[in-house]
């Protein structure tokens, strides 16, 4: 088999221990993905196992391994930890068939495979000839393997030194806002023939070529030039500048009160000042939206809100903050960072938080250099074969380190608890516990780190004998929790003691004489509303903010049909 400029052809692999239902299996694999793929069918997972070593070996990309129920269970198992250290890029499904999920059996095997990261998700069998919701499922999971995939030429290809943070932001930010992308490293040779075919004009740290945009290149550019480039709105239109709605922050919340405003006709300006999703377009997978049985990542459930709401008619600025919100006339005037005012009827808070800093002097000194707050760990491809470390002990946490260790040959978790249990979900402590790659660090910090230009070494501090470990790490991830973003706000607008926002009944500061009722989610300022994690008393969910941001709307159809509201 010979090789093209971009590699080997990506693997795809069955497993099935009945010949009629694996030939069926291949042959519908054959049909939608043969002329681009390899496929191959094996009968037990001794043979399906040489199959995967010899692709080691000569070092084939492996996209996709299905591997059917009615294999004994230690096989399966053994297979699937061959997959995991071998080809830890590979989606690994389980195939079953279809009424399956009427089996308690079949469904605790998908939950307890999921859960410690032996499977991604599961695939029904084909039962008729062009299957196509077969085809399109297998179709989907192909297609976020092939995302970071080294070897899969990608419409925007990023090109630095492995070790560059600045490169790191890059990809981290076209990652988060859903952008196809490759991270190339300079010293390996496809970067360098990366370099040879974008030409660019002049060296720098970072170089971005857009080969699907006729090739454009960038050579150090801001988060501004790479969106603006790629088509993504960071300025305010003359035409946005008054406007029924103005909704400020991207993540869940904010998309969410974006669809459901310009959908009923409300012309909704969108004011972001990172990227699309918010906090939850850090999370690689979340499992438990409804709808999604295989689960999705936040960037891909934000990249759906917002091309929705783009289609209703709202209108995005990225890269931008609003600065102030005052009200007048009846309505608000915004200012947004060097793009100077706009006006609006009404405002929805949907800014979210910011991430609490560790505070250790030489971790700060160290910011984009190795060490990330709240960045998503999706673009972790790029630590392959290095160390990681994470410091947090939620969800979030526990999700990052997990993703990291597909990749990296050492991943820490630095948690302050006692106990992951205490904090994180059951179905995280458990596939932690199965990962090798992963240390837990409990009741401990991060008290210092050192390295030349960029983070080395991190020292860790155990919080009730005081004693000192100095381990590797090219890169840290703090996750320790976040603030809202409130100091900008006007002081009228009421806050708990912590910042967040007051909304309905806690934020009424009217008399009794008054005939004004403060909607749920209002603020203390008739017309400014807060939902998200913003709110005081909000769930920090996904789910929550959305229902928040899409019921906000009928109460601001309520505000602006109120005379001299």
């Amino acid at each position: 088999m010979g090789t093209t400029e971009w590699g080997l052809r990506p693997l795809l692999l069955v497993v099935d221990g009945d010949a009629h239902r694996l030939g069926r299996t291949e042959t519908e694999l054959s049909r939608a993905f043969g002329a681009t793929h390899r496929v191959r069918g094996e009968l037990t997972g001794e043979d399906a196992g040489r199959v995967l070593e010899g692709a080691d070996v000569r070092d084939e990309p492996v996209a996709l391994i299905l591997v059917g129920d009615d294999l004994p269970e230690a096989d399966r198992d053994e297979l699937l930890a061959l997959a995991r250290t071998r080809h830890p890029e590979a989606r690994r499904c389980l195939l079953i068939d279809w009424g399956a999920w009427s089996d308690p059996g079949v469904a605790s095997t998908i939950l307890r495979g999921t859960g410690i990261g032996d499977l991604h998700t599961y695939v029904l069998r084909p039962w008729t000839e062009a299957d196509e919701l077969f085809h399109r499922t297998v179709a989907e999971i192909v297609q976020d393997w092939s995302r970071p995939a080294p070897r899969t030429r990608r419409e925007v290809v990023v090109v630095a030194d492995r070790h560059s943070g600045r490169g790191f932001e890059v990809s981290d930010l076209l990652q988060r806002n859903r952008i196809p992308y490759a991270f190339r490293d300079r010293a390996a040779e496809q970067g360098r023939r990366v370099l040879e075919a974008a030409r660019p004009e002049r060296e720098g740290e970072v170089v971005v070529w857009f080969p699907a945009l006729g090739g454009t290149v960038l050579v150090d550019p801001t988060d501004e030039q790479v969106l603006a480039t790629w088509g993504i709105p960071t300025t305010v239109a003359d035409d946005q500048r008054e406007v029924d709605v103005l909704v400020v922050g991207a993540g869940p919340s904010g998309i969410a009160a974006a669809v459901y405003a310009a959908s009923e006709g409300l012309s909704t300006l969108v004011v972001e000042r990172s990227a699309i999703g918010g906090q939850a377009g850090t999370s690689s997978l979340i499992r438990n939206y409804l709808g999604f049985s295989r689960g999705l990542s936040g960037s891909e459930l934000a990249q759906r809100g917002y091309q929705q709401a783009w289609m209703f008619g709202a209108r995005f600025v990225l890269t931008r903050s609003v600065e102030s919100v005052d009200a007048r006339d009846g309505g608000f005037v915004a200012r947004v960072s060097d793009q100077g005012e706009v006006r609006a009827r009404a405002v929805i808070l949907a800014c979210g938080v910011a991430y609490r800093r560790l505070g250790v002097p030489s971790v700060e000194a160290l910011t984009g250099q190795g060490v990330y707050y709240g960045a998503s760990v999706s673009a972790a491809h790029s630590l392959t074969g290095l160390s990681a470390a994470v410091t947090g002990g939620g969800n979030s946490a526990g999700q990052a380190v997990l993703q990291l260790a597909r990749y990296c040959r050492q991943v820490h978790l630095v948690v302050r608890g006692p106990r992951l249990e205490d904090t994180m979900s059951a179905y995280l402590v458990e596939a932690i516990a199965g990962e090798p790659a992963i240390t837990v660090h409990l009741s401990s910090d991060v008290s210092d780190a050192s390295g030349q230009g960029r983070l080395e070494r991190l020292t860790l501090t155990d919080r009730g004998s005081g004693a000192t470990q100095e381990v590797e790490a090219d890169g840290l991830f703090v996750m320790i929790g976040a603030e809202p973003r409130t100091d900008w706000l006007p002081e009228e607008v009421r806050r708990d003691e912590r910042g967040f926002v007051l909304t309905g009944s806690d934020a009424d500061t009217a008399d009794e004489e008054s005939e004004r009722a403060v909607h749920p989610h209002e603020t203390s300022v008739p017309g400014l509303f807060a939902v998200g994690d913003l709110r005081s008393g909000s769930v920090k969910r996904v789910a929550s903010a959305v229902g928040e941001g899409s019921v906000v709307v009928s109460e601001v159809h309520q505000h602006l049909a109120t005379p001299h509201g």
